[in-house]
């Protein structure tokens, strides 16, 4: 089984126990993100139907109960002829695991175990659940001393099919009751007997009775007194002990009323006000040495009864007939006469065929009445339940219907039936259907808020997944923002298309380049790209407005929103020095060249201030900007050639 996968979300991991009923493994719920016990029944229970169908109504009223001391049911499924139970998974030991390591346990951790472990059975006891194998098999524990009982519900289906099919009595028989050893009608207090034998292992580290064979221990129940636990452990408070002869009571009315009542007596037991409470004494103690005092005996059985019955009828009518014969010859002046005897014949023969008579036609009327013809029981497997139910009315044969999913089966079709086609039966028998609810729906998860890459793999069991990226301020990427269907909907998670809305996060601009461009022509380029610009003022060579530096590169992807520091010159620093420098370019009359002035200075190189065609002389003036470590050269060029080159040092301006 490991490494298989039931329901289409349980994956089995590892093998942890087994049972009588079961082998229990850990698994993983892939739609849900959880490790759950899953508990698998084998095979000689998932063969018989009767008990399959009474398994599942307990199962399902165990599952009704929510306490911090039953191991939760989560899911009951079926996958071909595996039948399993989804459970809460406890991280621990079993009670007998720990009792082994640690018996005789501390009186008060054993008082606190008993006192979750009746909790927990007050908690079913009122919510009408008998557990009726209370066991520390059953029992689990953890690190933190948390109690966990498991198993409700399940012992009665299965102490049931057992009962019913093998005559025997299902469970440990060390744990059992008085009336389970009886095998007769259990009710709450069995669980209490049971409860009080496991109070007793773990006060002493051994159990009340044991025997060579099963059967001389459920005697021992019966009919023995157990080795009170003061004589083994004379540390043990008498108000322990007490609460331990009350709950191992052979006879159940003298035992607690309920679990509840057992539950406050452990609650006080320890209390400095009972330290020295007196021993408990039962009234049936009393009864144990004196061979004279009255005593229950066995009820007469039925079969007993009728024969009783019979023969008290059978000796009435013989002294009755004797009385009056007796009578008869007891006056001596009437003789018998021939006469007499012949009438007395007479009445005789004819009661006799009377007798006859009446019993042939009884007999005739009571075989054609009782006499139930015989039917072929159809097959309905794979009809709807309604046709099916049709043709077994047709039949005269009645339907019993138990529901269970089916992933192959659509809803509301026969998966099942008991006995199969083509059996002979009686008139008005039951036909048990076993019909499908279909394909097993789960309530569909919260997966808003969560990280779409942290349930990748639980989205396997779904049909199809589609997702859309969209930004969202607010949230991280890869952050689920929608879901549809809509969380806690049932759904079929193999019929079921999943569409989520997945966040991007912020949405992302690439940064431009402002560098060269004006203080105006920035701002609207950062407007436009939803960036805020941070203006930082330095003076500059560049002309005063001019971006100097920003400080995100070109094509850098950025946040909307975020902020971008920009250097905008201010103007000339302070040691700068700016002057005027003229150019002259003479012609010959007639003459037109193609001028173009190029100046390197403090703002830049190679910069072009003239470029135009002239026809005559003319006059330029040059505006050059010099620093300590920069000077000023102006070249002239005519047609594309250098005609002139003037060099302004910074030492030669004011």
């Amino acid at each position: 089984m490991i490494g298989k996968r039931l329901g289409g979300r349980y994956d089995i991991e590892k093998r942890i126990g087994e049972g009588g009923m079961a082998v229990v493994y850990r698994a993983r719920d892939i739609l849900l993100n959880r490790t759950v016990a899953l508990k698998v029944l084998r095979s000689q229970f998932g063969n018989d139907d009767d008990f399959i169908a009474r398994f599942h109504r307990e199962a399902q009223a165990a599952a009704s109960l929510s306490h911090p001391n039953v191991v939760n049911i989560y899911d009951l499924g079926q996958e071909d002829d595996v039948y399993y139970i989804v459970m809460e998974y406890v991280e621990g030991k079993t009670l007998k695991q720990y009792i082994n390591e640690r018996a005789p346990l501390e009186v008060r951790d054993a008082v606190d175990i008993a006192i979750q472990i009746s909790d927990a059975l007050d908690h079913a006891h009122q919510n009408h659940l008998i557990h009726r194998d209370i066991k520390p098999h059953n029992i689990m524990i953890n690190d933190k001393g948390r109690i966990k009982v498991t198993d409700f519900g399940i012992a009665r289906a299965v102490s049931s099919v057992t009962i019913t099919h093998t005559g025997s009595v299902l469970g440990s028989v060390h744990y059992f009751s008085p009336e389970q050893a009886k095998g007769v009608m259990t009710d709450a207090k069995s669980d209490l007997y049971s409860l009080g034998v496991v109070l007793y292992e773990m006060l002493t580290g051994q159990l009340p009775f044991s025997g060579d064979s099963p059967i001389s221990v459920a005697l021992k129940h019966l009919q023995e007194s157990y080795i009170h636990p003061r004589k083994i452990r004379p540390e043990i408070p008498q108000s322990v002990e007490n609460v331990v002869i009350r709950a191992l009571a052979k006879d159940p009315i003298y035992r607690y009323e309920s679990a509840h009542e057992m539950l406050n007596d452990l609650k006080t037991c320890l209390t400095p006000e009972r330290r020295n409470e007196p021993e408990y004494v039962l009234p049936e103690k009393y009864q144990e040495d004196d061979a004279e005092i009255t005593r229950v005996i066995p009820a007469i059985k039925p079969e007993m009864s009728g024969k009783r019955t019979e023969f008290a009828a059978a000796s009435q009518a013989v002294n009755g007939e004797d009385d009056e014969e007796e009578n008869e010859e007891l006056p001596e002046d009437k003789p018998k006469t021939s006469k007499k005897i012949l009438k007395k014949g007479i009445l005789w023969l004819f009661g006799i065929f009377l007798f006859l008579l009446v019993s042939l036609v009884g007999i005739y009327y009571s075989y054609s009445l009782f006499t139930v013809p015989d039917v072929s029981v159809p097959s309905v497997v794979h009809m709807p339940l309604d046709q099916a139910r049709k043709l077994l009315d047709d039949k005269k044969l009645q339907a019993v219907i138990t529901e269970q999913n089916d992933p192959n089966e659509p809803a509301g079709s026969v998966i099942k039936q008991t006995p199969e086609a083509n059996m002979q039966v009686k008139q008005n028998s039951v036909v048990t259907l076993i019909v499908s609810k279909g394909k097993q729906k789960v309530l569909m998860p919260n997966y808003i808020g969560k990280k779409k890459s942290d349930i990748d793999n639980e989205l396997n069991v779904y049909k199809k997944v589609t997702v859309d990226e969209v930004n969202d301020d607010q949230s991280d990427p890869g952050t689920i923002l929608k879901q549809d269907p809509a969380a806690n909907q049932e759904v079929v998670p193999s019929d079921t298309e999943l569409h989520l809305v997945v966040s991007k996060g912020k949405e992302t601009v690439a940064m431009p380049n402002l560098i060269g461009s004006t203080q105006e022509e920035m701002q609207r380029t950062m407007d436009d790209k939803g960036l805020v610009a941070d203006v930082k003022q330095v003076t500059s060579y560049q002309k005063q407005g001019i971006v100097l530096s920003q400080s995100f590169k070109a094509g850098d992807q950025l946040l909307k929103g975020q902020h971008v520091t920009v250097e905008v010159s201010s103007g000339l620093p302070q040691e700068a020095r700016k002057t005027r420098v003229p150019v002259e370019v003479f012609l010959n009359p007639g003459e037109t060249a193609n001028i173009e002035i190029k100046l390197t200075d403090a703002t830049g190189t190679n910069q072009t201030v003239e470029k135009l065609t002239i026809t005559q002389s003319m006059q330029f003036q040059v505006t050059c900007v010099l620093s300590p470590t920069q000077d000023a050269t102006i070249q002239v060029l005519r047609d594309g050639t250098q005609i002139e080159q003037k060099v302004v040092k910074y030492s030669d301006v004011q």
